[in-house]
């Protein structure tokens, strides 16, 4: 099978799968640039209410495919962070749903996922030190604002893979589930993204990732969209709510 990311949307819920079996779901330079435009793909389409990154059968990603990154490691570097970025950028929730390897750029790819649920038995590392790459500092923060200073200089000084549950216990992972569970848990959580107000979601994450300069937008946005009346209404009525309110608002 070729290297290649693919995509499907069910229920309201993109998934997008890293399939590169032949070398642990490897990123090549191809499949870094893909990303960026599918992810815009996908937040163009109102059905989508949320995203799942995965990696085929048991490992999620395991890097990047060093073979076809060997002419300017600098060029390759900045193909993964601007996929990076564009992940983190995605307007709705994003979940990634890790089995197996979740090792440098897989691990950079996860950290700019909103939520990160593993399977027992996952492995985790950031490992530039292996290669001797200065790993970017967008990426650095990023890790650092998800598991502290202490834990981030850890990983990135010895290039060694913890475990799941080391990872739980650092705040690299939210959740760690049993062998089999882990696709029912990511459909029961991504049902209940969907569910809920994309107004509170969208301005929750610009928060959440630091933006401090958006207040009035959403004050605006909220004063606007009814889905807090719909919100209450709801609750009162013992009914589930409607929210209307879209990216696009």
């Amino acid at each position: 099978m070729e290297p290649q990311l693919s995509h499907q949307v069910t229920d309201s819920v993109a998934t997008v799968v890293i399939r590169h079996p032949a070398k642990r779901n490897a990123m090549t330079a191809g499949m870094w640039r893909a990303l960026p435009p599918l992810l815009a793909e996908l937040a163009g389409d109102p059905g989508v209410r949320a995203l799942v990154l995965t990696g085929e059968g048991g490992t999620f990603c395991a890097g990047a495919d060093i073979s076809t990154l060997q002419g300017s490691p600098l060029e390759a570097q900045g193909l993964a962070v601007a996929a990076e970025e564009a992940l983190a950028a995605f307007p709705g929730p994003t979940l990634a749903a890790i089995r197996g390897h979740c090792v440098g750029g897989g691990a950079q790819l996860a950290a700019a996922c909103d939520l990160r649920l593993a399977e027992e038995g996952a492995l985790f590392g950031v490992t530039p030190a292996r290669l001797g790459i200065v790993y970017p500092s967008s990426s650095t923060r990023r890790l650092v604002s998800l598991v502290g200073p202490a834990t981030a200089k850890y990983l990135l000084f010895t290039a060694e893979l913890i475990d799941a549950g080391r990872a739980l216990r650092t705040g690299l992972v939210d959740e760690v589930l049993p062998e089999g569970e882990l696709d029912k848990r990511v459909t029961e959580l991504t049902r209940v993204l969907a569910s809920r107000s994309r107004l509170t979601q969208a301005a929750a994450k610009e928060f959440a990732d630091g933006r401090t300069d958006r207040d009035a937008h959403w004050a605006q946005q909220a004063r606007g969209s009814g889905d807090t009346a719909e919100g209450v209404a709801a609750f009162l009525e013992r009914r589930r709510p409607r929210f209307t309110w879209t990216t696009a608002g």
